[in-house]
C-alpha cells in the first residue's frame, strides 16, 4: 500500500472510530459499504479493511452473509467494559506512579489544568463542547497511566477506554462536582505518590461513572 494510500485509510478508520463513538454511527445499524463510500470518500476494499479492523477491536459485528453492523450497547456489556477499565488503569495508575519522573508530573499537572477549565463550563450549564470535554478528560486519565511504561497495556487500556466513553456519550452523562473534586484528588494524591488514595480514588470514579451512566440508559429505552 502506498503511502497516501495508507494515510487516507487511516484518516478514515479514525472517522468511522469517532463516529461509532460519538453515535453519528447508531449502535446496531447496518454500515452499507455504498453509503460509506459516498460518506468517507473511501474505496470498497478499504472500507472493508477499516470494518474488519473495527470488528476486532469490538466495534462493529462482522456477520457473514449479511454484512457489517455498529456494535449493539446493552447493560451487560457496559458493566464488563468498566470493570476491564478499572482492572487495566489501577494497575497502570500504581507503576505509574512508582516511575513517573518530573515530565510526568508536568503533563499530568497541564492535563488537569486543561481539564479542570472545560468542566467547570459544563458545571455551569454549558455543555456545547462535549467532544472536547471528553478528550480532555481522556488526555488526564492517559496522562496519569502514561508513566507505567508498558505500550502493549496502554493500548489496551485505550480501546476499553474508548468503549466506555462511547456509553458515556450515547446518554450524555456529566456528574458535576463530584466528578470534578475526584479528579482533583487523584492528582493530589498522584502527585504526593500516595498510590493507595490515587487507586482508590479511581476505582470509585469508574464506579460511580459506570453506576450514573447505567441511570441514565434506563431513561433512554432505544438504546437497550
Amino acid at each position: 500500500m502506498s503511502r497516501t494510500s495508507s494515510t487516507v485509510g487511516s484518516s478514515t478508520y479514525e472517522r468511522i472510530k469517532r463516529d461509532i463513538i460519538f453515535g453519528a454511527l447508531a449502535p446496531g445499524s447496518k454500515l452499507k459499504l455504498d453509503s460509506l463510500r459516498a460518506r468517507y470518500a473511501a474505496s470498497v476494499s478499504t472500507l472493508r479493511e477499516i470494518l474488519n479492523r473495527l470488528a476486532s477491536e469490538g466495534f462493529v459485528v462482522a456477520e457473514e452473509q449479511r454484512g457489517f453492523f455498529v456494535e449493539p450497547v446493552s447493560k451487560k456489556d457496559l458493566i464488563e467494559v468498566a470493570k476491564l477499565r478499572i482492572l487495566l488503569e489501577c494497575s497502570a495508575l500504581e507503576t505509574s506512579i512508582a516511575s513517573g519522573d518530573t515530565e510526568w508530573e508536568g503533563n499530568l499537572v497541564a492535563a488537569h489544568h486543561k481539564l479542570h477549565l472545560i468542566e467547570q463550563k459544563m458545571v455551569a450549564g454549558d455543555q456545547s463542547q462535549k467532544e472536547l470535554w471528553k478528550r480532555y478528560d481522556w488526555e488526564f486519565h492517559q496522562a496519569l497511566i502514561s508513566g507505567c511504561q508498558s505500550r502493549n497495556l496502554l493500548s489496551l487500556h485505550g480501546t476499553i477506554f474508548d468503549k466506555y466513553l462511547r456509553y458515556q456519550l450515547l446518554v450524555l452523562t456529566y456528574r458535576g462536582d463530584v466528578a470534578t473534586n475526584e479528579h482533583r484528588m487523584m492528582l493530589e494524591a498522584a502527585l504526593a505518590r500516595d498510590v493507595t488514595t490515587a487507586v482508590s480514588i479511581l476505582e470509585e470514579h469508574v464506579r460511580k461513572g459506570l453506576e450514573h451512566t447505567l441511570a441514565a440508559m434506563e431513561n433512554t429505552a432505544d438504546l437497550l
